[in-house]
Protein backbone atom coordinates (compact mmCIF):
# COMPACT_ATOMS: atom_id res chain seq x y z
CA UNK A 1 0.00 0.00 0.00
CA UNK A 2 1.35 3.48 -0.99
CA UNK A 3 1.87 5.67 2.09
CA UNK A 4 -0.78 8.83 2.47
CA UNK A 5 1.23 11.24 1.04
CA UNK A 6 1.95 9.45 -2.01
CA UNK A 7 -1.76 7.72 -2.37
CA UNK A 8 -2.84 11.64 -2.60
CA UNK A 9 -0.51 12.26 -5.73
CA UNK A 10 -1.10 9.32 -7.61
CA UNK A 11 -4.94 9.66 -7.05
CA UNK A 12 -5.03 13.44 -8.14
CA UNK A 13 -2.72 12.55 -10.84
CA UNK A 14 -4.64 9.72 -12.17
CA UNK A 15 -8.06 11.13 -11.91
CA UNK A 16 -6.36 14.09 -13.87
CA UNK A 17 -6.02 11.35 -16.22
CA UNK A 18 -9.25 9.33 -15.62
CA UNK A 19 -12.32 11.42 -14.81
CA UNK A 20 -13.82 7.88 -12.88
CA UNK A 21 -12.39 4.72 -11.99
CA UNK A 22 -13.94 0.99 -10.58
CA UNK A 23 -12.26 0.19 -7.26
CA UNK A 24 -10.34 -2.46 -9.47
CA UNK A 25 -8.44 0.52 -10.61
CA UNK A 26 -7.61 1.84 -7.65
CA UNK A 27 -5.91 -1.30 -6.31
CA UNK A 28 -3.75 -1.36 -8.99
CA UNK A 29 -3.08 2.41 -8.19
CA UNK A 30 -2.25 2.43 -4.65
CA UNK A 31 -1.06 -1.34 -4.73
CA UNK A 32 -3.62 -2.49 -2.15
CA UNK A 33 -6.33 -5.49 -2.09
CA UNK A 34 -7.89 -3.79 0.64
CA UNK A 35 -11.56 -2.32 0.11
CA UNK A 36 -11.46 -0.62 3.45
CA UNK A 37 -7.55 1.46 2.93
CA UNK A 38 -9.18 2.36 -0.48
CA UNK A 39 -11.92 4.12 1.05
CA UNK A 40 -9.86 5.68 3.98
CA UNK A 41 -7.26 7.05 1.07
CA UNK A 42 -10.35 8.40 -1.02
CA UNK A 43 -11.78 10.12 2.29
CA UNK A 44 -8.98 11.71 3.18
CA UNK A 45 -8.68 13.20 -0.45
CA UNK A 46 -12.63 13.80 -0.82
CA UNK A 47 -14.62 11.59 -3.04
CA UNK A 48 -18.11 10.46 -4.90
CA UNK A 49 -19.34 7.33 -5.94
CA UNK A 50 -21.96 6.54 -8.57
CA UNK A 51 -25.68 7.06 -7.78
CA UNK A 52 -26.21 4.08 -11.17
CA UNK A 53 -24.02 0.88 -11.80
CA UNK A 54 -24.84 0.22 -8.11
CA UNK A 55 -21.97 2.98 -7.49
CA UNK A 56 -19.60 1.23 -8.54
CA UNK A 57 -17.62 4.42 -10.17
CA UNK A 58 -15.41 6.62 -8.09
CA UNK A 59 -14.33 10.34 -8.65
CA UNK A 60 -12.50 12.97 -6.61
CA UNK A 61 -15.12 15.10 -5.09
CA UNK A 62 -13.70 18.14 -7.05
CA UNK A 63 -13.73 16.88 -10.51
CA UNK A 64 -17.99 16.93 -11.68
CA UNK A 65 -19.30 19.87 -13.00
CA UNK A 66 -22.89 19.84 -12.01
CA UNK A 67 -25.48 21.00 -14.28
CA UNK A 68 -28.69 22.74 -12.69
CA UNK A 69 -29.89 19.53 -11.64
CA UNK A 70 -26.77 18.75 -9.61
CA UNK A 71 -26.20 15.81 -12.11
CA UNK A 72 -22.91 14.83 -13.98
CA UNK A 73 -22.31 12.50 -16.49
CA UNK A 74 -18.99 10.97 -17.60
CA UNK A 75 -19.88 8.18 -20.86
CA UNK A 76 -22.56 6.37 -18.71
CA UNK A 77 -21.56 6.72 -15.13
CA UNK A 78 -23.73 9.41 -13.23
CA UNK A 79 -22.67 11.66 -10.20
CA UNK A 80 -25.59 13.53 -8.10
CA UNK A 81 -24.57 16.55 -6.04
CA UNK A 82 -27.12 14.78 -3.68
CA UNK A 83 -25.20 11.32 -3.53
CA UNK A 84 -27.17 8.49 -4.23
CA UNK A 85 -29.92 7.59 -6.40
CA UNK A 86 -32.72 7.77 -3.33
CA UNK A 87 -31.65 10.95 -2.09
CA UNK A 88 -31.47 12.47 -5.87
CA UNK A 89 -34.69 11.29 -6.76
CA UNK A 90 -35.84 12.73 -3.61
CA UNK A 91 -33.73 16.26 -4.11
CA UNK A 92 -35.39 16.48 -7.87
CA UNK A 93 -38.71 16.01 -6.82
CA UNK A 94 -38.47 18.63 -3.85
CA UNK A 95 -36.89 21.28 -6.14
CA UNK A 96 -38.55 21.03 -9.26
CA UNK A 97 -41.41 23.99 -9.73
CA UNK A 98 -43.59 21.35 -11.05
CA UNK A 99 -43.12 17.42 -9.49
CA UNK A 100 -41.44 15.40 -11.35
CA UNK A 101 -43.40 12.24 -13.48
CA UNK A 102 -41.34 9.00 -13.71
CA UNK A 103 -40.67 9.59 -17.07
CA UNK A 104 -38.86 13.17 -16.53
CA UNK A 105 -36.88 11.51 -13.78
CA UNK A 106 -35.58 8.88 -16.00
CA UNK A 107 -34.91 11.03 -18.59
CA UNK A 108 -33.05 13.10 -16.34
CA UNK A 109 -30.99 10.51 -14.74
CA UNK A 110 -30.77 8.60 -18.13
CA UNK A 111 -31.65 5.20 -16.24
CA UNK A 112 -31.71 2.43 -18.66
CA UNK A 113 -33.72 -0.05 -16.44
CA UNK A 114 -37.23 1.96 -15.31
CA UNK A 115 -37.47 -0.74 -12.50
CA UNK A 116 -34.81 1.07 -10.68
CA UNK A 117 -36.33 3.79 -10.43
CA UNK A 118 -39.70 2.67 -9.22
CA UNK A 119 -38.10 0.51 -6.22
CA UNK A 120 -36.69 3.71 -5.57
CA UNK A 121 -40.01 6.00 -5.82
CA UNK A 122 -41.90 3.09 -3.55
CA UNK A 123 -39.07 3.28 -1.01
CA UNK A 124 -39.42 6.96 -0.69
CA UNK A 125 -43.07 7.21 -0.55
CA UNK A 126 -43.16 4.88 1.86
CA UNK A 127 -40.58 6.45 4.07
CA UNK A 128 -42.81 9.57 3.33
CA UNK A 129 -39.66 11.57 1.69
CA UNK A 130 -41.82 12.26 -1.48
CA UNK A 131 -45.70 13.06 -2.05
CA UNK A 132 -47.57 11.46 -5.55
CA UNK A 133 -50.71 12.82 -7.02
CA UNK A 134 -52.14 11.56 -10.40
CA UNK A 135 -52.70 14.61 -12.68
CA UNK A 136 -54.33 13.48 -15.98
CA UNK A 137 -53.69 10.21 -15.42
CA UNK A 138 -50.28 10.35 -14.80
CA UNK A 139 -47.88 10.56 -11.58
CA UNK A 140 -46.56 13.44 -10.66
CA UNK A 141 -44.34 12.83 -7.36
CA UNK A 142 -44.30 16.13 -5.30
CA UNK A 143 -42.58 17.80 -2.23
CA UNK A 144 -44.34 16.47 1.08
CA UNK A 145 -45.12 20.13 2.17
CA UNK A 146 -48.20 20.64 1.23
CA UNK A 147 -48.26 23.98 0.44
CA UNK A 148 -44.83 23.40 -1.98
CA UNK A 149 -46.88 20.51 -3.54
CA UNK A 150 -50.04 22.28 -4.44
CA UNK A 151 -47.42 25.07 -5.58
CA UNK A 152 -45.82 22.66 -7.78
CA UNK A 153 -49.06 21.30 -9.07
CA UNK A 154 -50.66 24.61 -10.09
CA UNK A 155 -47.34 25.20 -12.47
CA UNK A 156 -47.78 21.55 -13.68
CA UNK A 157 -50.90 22.29 -14.98
CA UNK A 158 -49.98 25.39 -16.26
CA UNK A 159 -47.38 24.26 -18.27
CA UNK A 160 -47.98 20.69 -18.54
CA UNK A 161 -45.29 20.19 -20.93
CA UNK A 162 -42.49 19.79 -17.99
CA UNK A 163 -39.80 22.27 -17.33
CA UNK A 164 -37.25 19.93 -18.25
CA UNK A 165 -34.15 20.97 -20.18
CA UNK A 166 -33.45 18.53 -23.10
CA UNK A 167 -29.84 17.59 -22.86
CA UNK A 168 -27.78 18.59 -26.11
CA UNK A 169 -27.24 14.39 -27.29
CA UNK A 170 -30.83 13.97 -27.06
CA UNK A 171 -31.61 16.72 -29.83
CA UNK A 172 -28.60 15.47 -31.66
CA UNK A 173 -30.39 12.05 -31.68
CA UNK A 174 -33.92 13.19 -32.13
CA UNK A 175 -32.28 14.86 -35.63
CA UNK A 176 -30.03 12.05 -36.48
CA UNK A 177 -33.70 9.76 -36.48
CA UNK A 178 -35.45 12.33 -37.85
CA UNK A 179 -33.91 13.26 -40.65
CA UNK A 180 -31.96 10.37 -41.68
CA UNK A 181 -34.10 7.81 -40.76
CA UNK A 182 -36.85 8.09 -43.50
CA UNK A 183 -37.70 10.74 -46.41
CA UNK A 184 -41.13 12.24 -44.87
CA UNK A 185 -41.48 12.80 -41.22
CA UNK A 186 -43.18 10.64 -38.64
CA UNK A 187 -44.98 11.79 -35.88
CA UNK A 188 -43.05 12.81 -32.60
CA UNK A 189 -45.07 9.91 -30.40
CA UNK A 190 -43.46 7.11 -33.05
CA UNK A 191 -40.12 8.68 -33.12
CA UNK A 192 -40.02 8.74 -29.78
CA UNK A 193 -40.74 5.10 -29.74
CA UNK A 194 -38.16 4.31 -32.05
CA UNK A 195 -35.38 6.66 -29.93
CA UNK A 196 -36.68 4.56 -26.85
CA UNK A 197 -36.56 1.23 -28.27
CA UNK A 198 -32.78 2.23 -29.20
CA UNK A 199 -31.76 3.41 -25.56
CA UNK A 200 -32.17 7.15 -26.28
CA UNK A 201 -35.25 7.95 -23.15
CA UNK A 202 -37.65 10.70 -24.71
CA UNK A 203 -40.96 11.66 -24.59
CA UNK A 204 -43.36 12.32 -27.03
CA UNK A 205 -43.76 15.80 -26.05
CA UNK A 206 -39.87 16.49 -25.95
CA UNK A 207 -39.59 15.26 -29.86
CA UNK A 208 -42.54 17.46 -30.58
CA UNK A 209 -40.65 20.44 -28.70
CA UNK A 210 -37.76 19.76 -30.73
CA UNK A 211 -39.44 19.74 -33.83
CA UNK A 212 -40.61 23.01 -33.18
CA UNK A 213 -37.82 24.73 -32.23
CA UNK A 214 -35.77 23.41 -35.18
CA UNK A 215 -39.10 23.93 -37.82
CA UNK A 216 -39.51 20.49 -38.60
CA UNK A 217 -43.10 19.29 -39.38
CA UNK A 218 -44.70 15.79 -39.21
CA UNK A 219 -45.70 13.98 -42.10
CA UNK A 220 -43.48 16.70 -44.59
CA UNK A 221 -40.99 15.89 -46.58
CA UNK A 222 -36.75 16.03 -44.81
CA UNK A 223 -34.15 17.15 -46.32
CA UNK A 224 -33.50 14.49 -49.75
Amino acid sequence: MLQPDVSMKALKSYFHKHPIAKISDLFQLLQTRSRMSVFRRLKAIGYRSSFNHAGRYYTLADVPRFDQWGLWFYRDAGFSRAGTLKATVQALVEDSTTGMTPMELITLLKLPVANTLYNTLHELRQGAKIGRQTLAGHHIYLSTDSEQANEQLTKRRQAPSSDIQISNETVIAVLVEALQSTKVLVAPSFLALRLVARGVVVTAVQVERIFTQYGLEPEKKTVD
